[in-house]
């Protein structure tokens, strides 16, 4: 959240929710305290803001331009979260890629700092942008154990024109040569993305486009998107833009065929073998039902009791679904 300028100094209760405005507009909100309320993951903030103006996103207006935290006060921040018996950092950032701090320091260096750190935990991050992933990246999660093998990519279309009106400033080839190298140094990786569908012109082809990309790709799971305009981007003052109709059309297409990868990567990699899983929730609807997810994030159910939260497990996969894996403990 930034300030607003001339706004006077309130601090007032609604709710449960304390609301304080300050008139300065060049603070912000960037380093105020977290409160945690249980100790299996906690978020930890690298990077604030975007400099690179997708033009479908309204991010870089409305939370700023980049801002990354020093190197120094994220890893005392880390240090001292699993010290105190987290065992799962996410580390989070608009494009966390692009992190740099005064002294210099990158996002891999960044990683691999903290992955130094003594204590059997996790490190995660998202989101990635394709255009800032290089090989140091790829380098620092195969060599160090503590980095989990998952990666959230962004691809948002497989056509190159789309991607252009976009303002994504890589083609779908880039994309797919990251994906090779990744698979290549890391086999067991899960990738992940973001797709949408429907931005204003999108063909046929260039939808089909996009549907081979994700063939390619061969994602763990994916978040996908129908567009919808923002006002204040230049998308939404695009031409031709694309009905309810064929987006719905789209985007119910798109979802058969990552559910079908999905399934299929469920009962060829998963089913029948056995992942160390943290125990990290309870299924609330299930009794004795708790989950937690693999190092390359998928989502594990399994019978537990209370003393297993915040455990590392061995989980054997007896059954999977479309999108859902089950498990059971081993001794």
């Amino acid at each position: 959240l930034h300030c607003f300028k001339d706004y006077i100094l309130t601090r007032k209760q609604y709710g449960k929710k304390l609301i304080e405005i300050w008139p300065e507009p060049s603070k912000s909100f960037d380093n105020i305290s977290i409160l945690r309320n249980q100790k299996i993951s906690a978020f930890v903030n690298i990077i604030y803001g975007c400099n690179n103006f997708c033009s479908y996103c309204i991010v870089p207006y409305v939370r700023g331009r980049e801002r990354s935290r020093p190197s120094e006060d994220i890893f005392a921040e880390v240090n001292s979260l699993i010290h105190s018996g987290y065992k799962e950092i996410m580390l989070l950032g608009q494009n966390v890629n692009s992190y740099g701090d005064k002294n210099g320091v990158k996002f891999y260096q960044l990683l691999e700092k903290i992955a130094k750190i003594e204590g059997k935990f996790r490190i995660r991050f998202m989101t990635s942008h394709p255009k800032d992933f290089d090989d140091n990246l790829i380098g620092v999660i195969k060599d160090n154990a503590s980095i989990c093998n998952q990666i959230h990519l962004p691809l948002q279309s497989g056509s190159d024109r789309i991607l252009k009106l976009m303002n994504r400033r890589y083609t779908s080839s880039d994309y797919l040569k990251i994906i090779d190298k990744i698979y290549k140094e890391i086999p067991d990786c899960g990738i992940s993305s973001d797709i949408m569908v429907g931005f204003p012109s999108e063909t046929e082809q260039d939808f089909n486009d996009t549907l081979k990309a994700v063939e390619y790709a061969r994602y763990n799971g994916c978040y996908m998107f129908v567009y919808s305009p923002r006002n204040g981007t230049s998308a939404a003052k695009m031409d031709n833009q694309i009905s309810a109709e064929v987006k719905k059309q789209r985007i119910i297409k798109l979802n058969e065929l990552q559910n079908s990868i999905t399934k299929n990567i469920n009962k060829t990699k998963y089913l029948n073998n056995v992942f160390e899983v943290l125990a990290d929730g309870k299924i609330e609807k299930k009794q004795d039902v708790f989950c937690g997810r693999t190092n390359c994030g998928r989502l594990i159910s399994f019978k537990g009791d209370e003393n297993c939260l915040g455990s590392f497990l061995n989980i054997k996969i007896t059954k999977s679904a479309t999108s859902s894996l089950f498990g059971e403990i081993q001794n």
